[in-house]
């Protein structure tokens, strides 16, 4: 297997951009080689296949705005820039923020204010019509949603945001299309070509064996993982609704086509891509289909490409998986995937710790994260537009029924303070999953008095506070920093309803924002709370990605005590309880202007700086 040269790669390049390319493709090129001849080198004419790929990518790359151009060069001497203390994320929906993307443009302002390096706009392209799973169906990868703008509206925000120092993200939808797709229409209509795009079969023989291995995402909702369509004369596989076909990417013109779909929308300004559904990119049957080696060589072919066309864009793993899982999806040294990837169990386990007031699995999951290859980093969050999915906790919690326990605790019953809805339910009134907005999963919601108010306060900050103190992007979600709660007005929309995400769906609320410098209002109190925290981070170097974290002992289970480096110790009291921590006792040493005892109140969290 020798490497083909890279001249038709730089055939059509301007000639100012070919020794970069030449150089970029000397590195990356033989891994993007091997990768692809792994996957499809015993196709028919896969060489000369190549080489059209390679001119594909030469004339995306030669598409590139002389600024993009300019920030890569940037970027790739220093592989490392999203890993600072000051690099900060916010989610959220176009049409809930800004209402369209010359809305989000308006925004800005709250943004830097709010100390935001990064934006990452939910699906924002033209979706399927009529239900989408919030945008998930996609229609097209190249057309704005006309509701939100167009085209130009949308490079336009992306220099805005890159002169305000931010960095916009936008989810690349890998796994499947909508139906009413191009490639999905033409294949029901009897496109050969494009029905090899998806997994077509004729009658129940394969998916009832593909069945007997295969969970189900989405089992209340959507059960199953193939659809009858009638136009195709067969059954479809849909892993998530019947109106989203998975590609199959077996088929290497699918590869290609999302390769140049990921380009187009880097030259529009995008420099960040959510990878969506990562882990079902390649089907086998036997299993569950999820994490197969290819799955994983696709996203280094991906990221081959995006390394010599385009090195200033970050790739993203979107892997809700169990934490061992999740450094596949970084790669290894000389072999790089993703550059980050979402750390759900750090979540859940926060979650975790508030409702069982013990830090056991926190603990471990901190304890227990792997380290990272170089140029990489983990994305942290408390909440997202997504469900908090309690399986991912199943190694820590050993026990169904402990998870079973947590997810009831956050439906709000009893004496408890949250107030969440749950998704997914099961048999017996299993809970698969909890919804809500994280003020309301907190108690702001619920709170009836001061002092029950000002200890749901504290609990949102104890959450943010682990996902800014333990290293790597930290990603608000919108109305997070104001207290925004639950929007319930779902339950009794038809085309909402049976899809409770909707209650953290909802729109921005203009009166919160226009009290954020209130301090007598609660959305003043909370976003001078969650905004002095995100200051008191940036001043911490000890809170860059890359440096080491360890978990001190403590004799209270309720305190987690998170070293990172020498110089910082984040002390967090997961009870409704006062808590006397000796910092002598955990080894740590004099921290200036701080007793050797110090005495932590309920849900209250302390950070040192040496």
């Amino acid at each position: 297997m020798q490497l083909p040269n890279s001249q038709r790669l730089l055939d059509v390049l301007p000639e100012h951009l070919r020794a970069e390319a030449e150089r970029r493709y000397a590195v990356r090129g033989p891994v993007l080689y091997q990768h692809l001849f792994k996957l499809y080198g015993g196709t028919p004419g896969f060489d000369l296949w190549y080489g059209d790929l390679l001119e594909s990518i030469g004339r995306l790359h030669g598409a590139r705005a002389p600024a993009l151009l300019a920030q890569d060069a940037q970027r790739a001497a220093q592989p490392d820039w999203f890993a600072s203390q000051h690099m900060l994320g916010y989610s959220t929906y176009v049409q809930r923020f800004g209402g369209s993307l010359r809305g989000v443009a308006e925004r800005i302002t709250h943004l830097r204010a709010l100390g935001v390096s990064y934006l990452h706009l939910l699906p924002f392209l033209r979706p399927r019509a009529g239900e989408n799973d919030g945008g998930f169906a996609l229609a097209s990868f190249d057309e704005v949603d006309p509701a939100l703008g167009t085209n130009g509206d949308l490079e336009a925000l992306c220099a805005q945001l890159r002169t305000a120092g931010i960095s916009l993200c936008s989810d690349l939808i890998l796994n499947h299309v909508a139906d009413d797709h191009p490639w999905a229409i033409k294949a029901a209509q009897g496109d050969a070509q494009l029905r090899d795009y998806f997994h077509i079969y004729p009658d129940r023989v394969m998916p009832d064996r593909h069945e007997r291995t295969l969970a189900q995402v989405f089992p209340q909702a959507a059960p199953g993982n193939f659809t009858f369509v009638e136009a195709l004369g067969g059954w479809v596989w849909t892993t998530f609704y019947p109106f989203q076909w998975d590609l199959n990417y077996a088929n290497r013109a699918v590869l290609a086509e999302m390769a140049g779909a990921l380009l187009r929308l880097a030259n529009s300004g995008v420099e960040v891509f959510r990878l969506d559904s990562t882990a079902f990119l390649w089907k086998r049957e036997g299993t569950d289909s999820m994490n197969q080696p290819e799955a994983h060589t696709l996203l280094q072919v991906l990221r081959a490409i995006v390394d010599i066309a385009a090195p200033g864009v970050l790739l993203k793993a979107e892997a809700i998986v169990p934490t061992c899982e999740l450094p596949a999806y970084f790669g290894a040294e000389g072999e790089p995937e993703c550059h980050l990837a979402y750390h759900s169990t750090l979540m859940a386990a926060a979650w975790a710790a508030l409702a069982e007031q013990d830090c056991a699995m926190l603990r471990e999951v901190i304890e227990t994260t792997p380290k990272l290859p170089p140029g990489a980093s983990w994305v942290t969050y408390v909440r997202c537009h997504d469900d908090i999915g309690w399986k991912v906790l199943m190694a820590e919690a050993r026990s169904a029924q402990r998870i079973g326990a947590i997810a009831q605790f956050y439906l709000g019953q009893g004496d408890g303070f949250a107030a969440g809805v749950p998704f997914q339910e099961g048999g017996a009134g299993t809970v698969y999953a909890t919804n809500g907005m994280a003020a309301s999963l907190a108690g702001l919601e619920s709170a009836r008095d001061e002092q029950q108010w000002e200890h749901a306060l504290r609990r949102l900050l104890l959450v943010h506070g682990i996902a800014l103190s333990f290293g790597g992007v930290p990603i608000l979600y919108m109305g997070d920093e104001l207290g925004m709660q639950n929007d319930y007005a779902y339950a009794v929309d038809p085309e909402r309803a049976h899809d409770s995400r909707w209650v953290q769906r909802a729109n921005f609320d203009a009166q919160r924002l226009a009290q954020k410098g209130d301090p007598s209002t609660p959305a003043g109190r909370v976003y001078d709370a969650i905004h002095t925290l995100i200051a008191q981070r940036c001043r911490q170097p000890a809170l860059a990605a890359g440096v080491p974290r360890s978990v001190c002992h403590t004799a209270d289970p309720a305190l987690l005590a998170l070293a990172r480096g020498s110089s910082f110790l984040g002390l967090f009291n997961f009870s409704a309880r006062n808590i006397s921590v000796s910092l002598a006792a955990m080894g740590e040493g004099a921290w200036p202007g701080q007793d050797e005892c110090i005495e932590l109140a309920p849900w209250a969290m302390l950070w040192l700086e040496r």
